[in-house]
């Protein structure tokens, strides 16, 4: 019976104080930048939380966090993340023997610290990143496909394909979970494009910002830009789609060409009132007796007024019948 009671009371208490015994160890390094949510082991994390060896860092889908660790090196770990602090051992000074992540998914940024830099190491789902001195972003797909982009110094990435050298600011490696490895090449907007994700990239693409020594990288390797087409891109299509403003207000103008014909008609008609050879008379208004019946005006008779086929009108113009009247 007392062995029973003493084995309860054993578990009782590694259920109540076992998490607390696993994060009771000295501290490896700790939070200097929190934003949205990040969570540790033990909760959420806030500026000044520490991190311990083996505890797994999550952030949300817009979280970000910065850590700095003992000796001096920076982790940036951007939206939906997952990181685990894998190995960290001391050694006698300011630096340590060995210091290893493991970076199951999403995107990162690490400046080494006072360590040699085979005390660093970083796994991913498709190899290995080995540090020499230097400052690289990384980012691990849901399929573990992974890119390494060099901001500065050297490093290196192995995997089942080999073994590939970073050397130039910017170039970049990618490397899938299956052995493919592509040769280091300057990053670009296609690199986006081979990855399926515009956003893997935050920090050199402006999507999240950094502060301090993470955020004074000065390059973004040309990527800069995209952001600000990602938020232009909307504005633009909808102007497109949307119908011309100038359209509606264009519509009513159209009719005020007419407008103007009525008020410069008056002013051309005027023409009519000129004399008219044809009608060129005295002051008697003849009406239609000034054409003969042949249609012809009195300019088809002779000077004296006498036309040889008709004797309707005298010597005097004046109509008459005939000089028996």
């Amino acid at each position: 019976m007392s062995r029973f009671c003493g084995a309860v009371a054993a578990g009782l208490f590694a259920a109540l104080f076992g998490p607390m015994q696993a994060f009771s160890a000295e501290p490896v390094g700790q939070a200097t930048l929190i934003r949205t949510e990040v969570t540790g082991e033990a909760g959420p994390l806030v500026v000044r939380s520490p991190v311990h060896r083996d505890e797994r860092i999550r952030t949300s889908t817009s979280g970000l966090g910065q850590f700095v660790f003992k000796d001096g090196t920076k982790l940036a770990v951007g939206a939906g993340s997952t990181v685990v602090i894998d190995k960290f051992v001391y050694d006698d000074s300011d630096s340590v023997k060995r210091l290893s992540i493991k970076a199951a998914k999403g995107t990162f940024r690490w400046i080494s610290g006072n360590s040699a830099s085979s005390a660093y190491s970083i796994v991913t789902p498709a190899g290995t990143i080995g540090v020499r001195g230097t400052a690289f972003d990384f980012y691990v797909g849901p399929n573990g496909t992974t890119a390494i982009v060099l901001l500065n110094g050297a490093a290196s990435f192995c995997g089942p394909g080999g073994c590939r050298q970073l050397r130039q600011q910017c170039d970049c490696v990618v490397a899938t979970r299956g052995g493919r490895m592509t040769d280091p090449s300057q990053v670009d907007r296609r690199t986006l494009q081979t990855l399926s994700n515009p956003r893997a990239l935050p920090f050199l693409s402006g999507d999240q910002q950094l502060s301090g020594a993470l955020g004074g990288i000065r390059t973004s390797c040309g990527l800069a830009s995209l952001r600000q087409e990602r938020q232009d891109r909307p504005q633009r299509q909808q102007r497109q789609e949307q119908p011309s403003p100038q359209a509606p207000q264009q519509a009513p103008q159209a009719p005020q060409a007419p407008q103007q014909t009525p008020q410069q008609a008056p002013d051309t008609p005027d023409k009519p009132d000129k004399p008219d050879h044809h009608h060129d008379r005295d002051h008697h208004d003849w009406g239609h007796h000034d054409w003969d019946h042949d249609g012809r005006d009195h300019h088809d008779r002779d000077h004296r007024g006498h036309d040889r086929d008709h004797d309707d009108h005298d010597h005097d113009g004046r109509y008459g019948h005939g000089s028996d009247n």
